[in-house]
């Protein structure tokens, strides 16, 4: 017998997990939101924005949008910073792409670690293709970080072999499909459809580095928008994607994945300020802070001490030590530690070609030794930690630690910090009058009548 769930017929019984997630995206109310985690999102959308148009000019920013150029329909979106209408999977891929380029877009860290912001591209992408308001748009992203926060705390599956677009493409298609508002049945179908042809593999972040690093979480909005328009159209996905034959539980084992139901995750997400691993943050702030207390030239050791998940990241392999591409370098805890203690800041420039070629700094990266210490281990990922510690020829030593680099959720950057970055990294793509009139209209995201008219402020 049919049951009638949110005036819509249900025809179709799915797995728990499905279900679980529907009713939970079903529940999500901008209504039931506090003014904490409004202003959070807010501050997450600046960040996207101004983290995608900082690389506007770079040459997989560059490819992603000739990608994007191909694709048009009757639901146009806009690659950012441009005139380009496509597709709205072919925008989340393009301004996806952007978002991550430079290593400087938000994360979350669990039991596993991401960058939730990776799904706001596919969700704004939709945003502005049906013309949703901005508070539908601020809900959409609220539900979409929730669903991948709680899946980083629960669930590993970086260690099981997975990449993190696994968590992005099932945020992202519940956050998109409650913009296109789909009934019970198509809700459960698109996350169907987002999670079985979509699996991502971990390679993606060993050894050395490809472009696709950056672009793995893109693709993952990608094909979450695709997934939730095919379920809009009518089409059928497994019924037991997570709990049956074959599904993800089968694969990556059985796990309790508790949802939130008291507060929102978005609020303990961090933003970045330095273009690197999330993970290299604290050890560069604190090399920042050694710098000066002692000649390059005297420098005999540099001890970097972390923790697991960073080690694991940034300083666990031979690459780490000698990395040929931006990619592997801002991964490359010896890079950006030297790059810091040599240049007094890290950079998009620190990874330029030249950089990565320049002897010094890599006579200086060679001095670099990292490894895991148990009680900044045990920190993490309340923390996310880094103590440096310089020994010079002399013998004298110089140490420095920090354990909430500035963005953390617990050292947050303020509005100003946050408008500041913004303007810095969009400076040299938008004028000034573009950018003031963007952050006024992002300030009042929850008054915007349309989230198209946003989008225009940031097309040149």
């Amino acid at each position: 017998m049919d049951t009638v769930i949110n005036n819509h017929v249900k025809t179709t019984t799915y797995d728990k997990t499905t279900e679980r997630l529907v009713a939970f995206a079903e529940r999500a109310s901008y209504d039931t939101l506090t003014p904490e985690v409004v202003h959070a999102v807010k501050l997450r959308v600046i960040d996207t924005f101004g983290s995608a148009l900082g690389v506007f000019d770079n040459p997989t920013s560059v490819m992603a949008r000739k990608v994007a150029e191909r694709s048009h329909g009757d639901m146009p979106a806009t690659v950012w910073g441009s005139t380009i209408k496509t597709t709205p999977e072919n925008a989340a891929f393009a301004n996806g792409v952007m978002t991550r380029l430079l290593d400087i877009s938000d994360t979350y860290l669990g039991k596993s670690r991401g960058h939730p912001s990776d799904m706001n591209a596919g969700i704004i992408a939709v945003a502005e293709s049906i013309h949703a308001d901005g508070k539908s748009l601020i809900n959409a992203i609220t539900l979409a970080y929730d669903v991948y926060c709680s899946f980083c705390d629960a669930i590993d599956v970086n260690a099981k072999g997975w990449d993190q677009p696994v968590y992005g493409v099932l945020g992202c298609v519940l956050g998109v499909g409650k913009l296109l508002k789909l009934n019970h049945d198509q809700m459960a179908n698109a996350v169907s459809l987002a999670l079985a042809p979509n699996m991502a593999l971990a390679q993606a972040r060993r050894g050395h580095l490809s472009n696709w690093k950056g672009c793995a979480g893109a693709n993952a909005s990608r094909n979450a928008v695709f997934a939730a328009l095919l379920a809009q159209d009518g089409f059928t996905g497994p019924q037991a994607v997570f709990e049956g034959d074959g599904g993800l539980w089968q694969v990556i084992g059985q796990h309790d994945w508790p949802l939130p139901e008291t507060k929102h995750l978005i609020t303990e997400t961090h933003l970045k300020c330095l273009p690197i691993c999330y993970h290299g943050q604290a050890s560069v702030f604190a090399a920042l802070e050694l710098r000066g207390q002692f000649a390059l030239e005297d420098i005999d050791e540099i001890m970097v001490d972390t923790y697991g998940a960073s080690l694991m990241m940034m300083g666990n392999e031979p690459s780490r030590w000698a990395p040929a591409t931006r990619e592997t370098a801002d991964h490359s805890m010896p890079y950006v530690v030297a790059s810091a203690l040599m240049d007094g800041a890290v950079t998009d420039a620190s990874f330029s070609d030249a950089r990565l070629a320049d002897r010094a700094l890599n006579a200086l990266m060679a001095k670099v030794k990292v490894r895991r210490d148990e009680r900044l281990n045990a920190a993490y990922p309340e923390g996310a930690p880094g103590r440096v510690t310089v020994r010079t020829r002399s013998g004298t030593t110089h140490a420095k630690e920090v354990i909430y680099p500035l963005g953390h959720y617990k050292n947050p950057l303020n509005d100003k910090q946050v408008a500041d970055k913004f303007h810095e990294m969009t400076a040299a793509r938008l004028p000034e009058a573009s950018r003031k009139a963007s952050l006024d209209m992002l300030g009042q995201l929850e008054r915007i009548a349309d989230v198209a008219t946003v989008i225009q402020k940031l097309s040149v």
